[in-house]
């Protein structure tokens, strides 16, 4: 997937890349450039399975991935083309160690104008999607499930954060915190 990744990116250009959860508050690459970006069609979910990076799979974690529907506001980063073929390299080992996300190129709307930027979608008919979970799933998740990269309530809140910290105010994830919070309340008491 990542040479067809390449192949559509051509070469020819910079690289832009999008960036909705983690890769807002940890990218892990070089880039010259980063702008608030929107992306319709496409949204914000905490509904993918993790059994390596958040989780293990005996007791699976959280990531987030993008669904289809609604809009999605996140951050473009751009990479100079020089460099684009190594961060794409890198990004894919940490992205997708498993091949889980579907790949796409959308273009993402930013007040300089619309830019062709990669982003790791998810779809609704992948294993590793979770469907609809309940919020003692939820509860449960944020207390016990925790993979390489630290626990799944610590990545919800560092996306939080990040996210607060470029203006992005995401409801659905605030909600969540708030099952983590009462999660972790229970644990201590």
């Amino acid at each position: 997937m990542l040479e067809r990744a390449l192949d559509e990116w051509g070469g020819q250009r910079d690289l832009w890349i999008f960036g909705y959860a983690s890769l807002i508050w940890r990218p892990d690459f070089e880039f010259t450039e980063r702008r608030d970006a929107r992306v319709h069609g496409w949204h914000r979910a905490l509904k993918m399975w993790s059994h390596i990076n958040r989780g293990t799979p005996q007791c699976p974690g959280l990531v987030f991935g993008m669904l289809s529907g609604g809009s999605c506001r996140g951050v473009v980063f751009r990479v100079v083309q020089s460099q684009a073929r190594t961060v794409m390299q890198t990004l894919w080992q940490r992205e997708m160690p498993v091949g889980v996300y579907d790949p796409r190129w959308l273009p993402c709307q930013t007040s300089q104008g619309t830019v062709s930027a990669l982003a790791f979608t998810l779809s609704r008919h992948s294993p590793s999607h979770t469907g609809t979970l309940d919020a003692a799933t939820y509860r449960h998740i944020f207390c016990h499930a925790s993979g390489r990269y630290g626990s799944t309530r610590d990545y919800a809140h560092a996306t939080y954060e990040g996210l607060h910290a470029v203006g992005i105010h995401d409801r659905a994830l605030a909600r969540l915190l708030a099952l983590a919070q009462t999660a972790h309340g229970t644990i201590d008491a």
